[in-house]
């Protein structure tokens, strides 16, 4: 819908134009593409992002982008999953020099992304791998991080968040011996039951078996153990 006393720019036209084209179910990467051909891709898939991706995050934009496709086709309401929000300071991307068509980069970002199992996830890598060698770090680093996603869905996380100094945790709810777990693996963290919250500090003490400052530390690994050692532990 827009104004109809309003002249479209060619821009918005080919936007509409593409919205009308693509209304099947599992169009939206269509969409999506089109969108980066519009507005010109740059450093999107990339190290940096920009337009809409930057505001949401690159793998909640191209979700949005495909439920809103399929909400437009079915005339009503969808069920959307849960988005599990990661940041954490770290390199993680796939690099032009590894995977050079924008098209392909998309699509493996996108199945990452949509991993709802660890064997998803195996199965993006070793197609990369069989494609295009050995994965970069940065590569093996986001790789960690889809894997992150689904054990943290598993639990019910939905919110890791990251400083210089802490690791937030939400919504998490630990039993009396989980909490012993807690203040006995990782010092100094706090529970904050009002928002379902749990702030781990990044020291060396919190950090188990690891003579390095947090700082030297594997960040999405010491994520991954505190998830493994505190709530997903049996």
């Amino acid at each position: 819908m827009y104004a109809p006393d309003r002249p479209l720019s060619e821009n918005a036209h080919d936007r509409l134009s593409t919205i009308a084209a693509h209304t099947d179910l599992g169009s939206g990467m269509a969409v999506a593409m089109k969108d980066l051909e519009i507005r010109g891709a740059g450093n999107l898939l990339g190290g940096e992002q920009s337009g809409h991706i930057a505001d949401v995050g690159f793998d909640l934009y191209v979700r949005l982008v495909g439920e809103a496709v399929a909400e437009v086709r079915s005339g009503g309401q969808i069920v959307v999953d849960e988005v599990v929000k990661v940041e954490l300071p770290v390199d993680a991307h796939l690099p032009h020099s590894y995977v050079p068509e924008e098209r392909l980069r998309l699509e493996a970002y996108r199945r990452l992304a949509d991993a709802r199992t660890l064997d998803d996830v195996t199965a993006v890598v070793e197609e990369l791998a069989d494609r295009y060698g050995t994965l970069p770090i940065p590569v093996e680093t986001l790789v960690s991080i889809a894997r992150l996603r689904v054990n943290l869905q598993a639990v019910g996380i939905t919110e890791v968040i990251a400083t210089s100094s802490s690791v937030k945790f939400a919504p998490v709810e630990l039993p009396e011996s989980r909490i012993l777990r807690l203040n006995r693996l990782y010092p100094g963290s706090v529970i904050k039951p009002a928002t379902r919250t749990i702030v781990v500090p990044r020291t060396k003490g919190s950090l188990i078996g690891v003579a390095n400052q947090a700082s030297d530390v594997d960040l999405v690994e010491w994520v991954s153990t505190w998830v493994a050692t505190v709530v997903a532990a049996e």
